[in-house]
């Protein structure tokens, strides 16, 4: 046996060391191995098995990398070297939960949002009700439920999210939105007088917040090259298959869409009422003959 370390170059020192190592880490295997069973053996909770099996990982490693890192000390050349190797050894270990932590900063320092702000991230829309060191905490709109109001679920997502996914914020620096409500008319129809009947309409329902709205701009290109256009209600005029189609649209909060587009309704529906030649449109299929057509009704018995 010393022959051949001797011939391998490993003194018996480092064979010490290697051996030592396995037993480490076989140990830390089992012990992880116990853990884990006896957590499936008491309870049948997913989220519990979950949870603990990623803190025994996180644990086992840290204990191996720790004492590997002594057991091998003097084969590093100094300190520095075992605190870097220590280091980076954590950094694996951690990585999700440093990830978390990393983007907990980037929310301190950047605020891609703050607290109350209307969010959508990863295909999940909410209001930001908490932000933690690892995660942060959004109460749900949307999903299930129409015009994205609230669903009632609380959703936490994890910070490190932020660096995966793209964040689309509704409130940060100009708390309004563009609203559209596509009202579709027969060909018959008086689309000149649904119009006028159209743009007075939102005129009339929809929030007065043109001069708001301007300033908010007007502050948030402060930070942003944000370019103010038309912010007045308009009606915009398009011919689809089934019918003319005017689409009203108008600046709201970003809270009481659904509120203003059932206001705007009920007055469309009450208007439509008063004007015979106004009719909605649904999907139709016509058919054109040219020619004289022959029916033939058959002999008589």
């Amino acid at each position: 046996m010393e022959w051949i370390t001797d011939q391998l170059g490993i003194n018996l020192d480092n064979q010490n060391k290697i051996i030592t190592s396995i037993i480490v880490v076989a140990v830390a295997l089992i012990v992880r191995a116990l853990v884990l069973r006896a957590v499936h053996r008491r309870t049948d909770e997913t989220d519990l098995v979950y949870r603990t099996g990623k803190l025994t990982t996180y644990t086992t490693t840290v204990v191996v990398l720790l004492t590997l890192s002594w057991i091998w000390f003097d084969a590093f050349s100094n300190f520095a070297t075992y605190i870097a190797v220590v280091s980076a050894g954590l950094a694996i270990a951690l990585a999700d939960v440093l990830k978390n932590v990393a983007g907990w900063g980037y929310i301190v320092v950047r605020r891609p949002f703050r607290v109350g702000d209307r969010i959508e991230i990863g295909g999940t829309k909410g209001d930001v009700l908490d932000i933690r060191l690892f995660r942060f905490t959004v109460a749900e709109i949307g999903n299930w439920v129409d015009a994205e109001q609230a669903t009632g679920r609380l959703v936490h997502i994890p910070n490190g999210n932020l660096f995966a996914e793209q964040i689309a914020n509704y409130t940060e620096g100009f708390e309004f939105i563009w609203h559209e409500i596509p009202v579709l008319i027969t060909f018959e129809s008086d689309w000149h007088r649904c119009e006028e009947v159209l743009l007075a309409i939102v005129q009339d329902v929809a929030p007065n917040i043109e001069a708001r709205a301007g300033a908010r701009i007007r502050e948030a290109a402060k930070g942003y090259q944000i370019k103010i256009g038309v912010l007045t209600p308009i009606v915009y005029l398009t011919v689809k298959d089934s019918g003319i189609l005017l689409t009203v649209r108008f600046l709201t909060d970003v809270r009481t869409r659904r509120t203003v587009e059932q206001r705007i309704w009920r007055a469309v529906l009450e208007a439509f009422a008063k004007e015979p030649n106004l009719d909605l449109a649904y999907p139709t299929v016509r058919t054109y003959l040219q020619g004289p057509i022959q029916v033939d009704g058959g002999s008589k018995p």
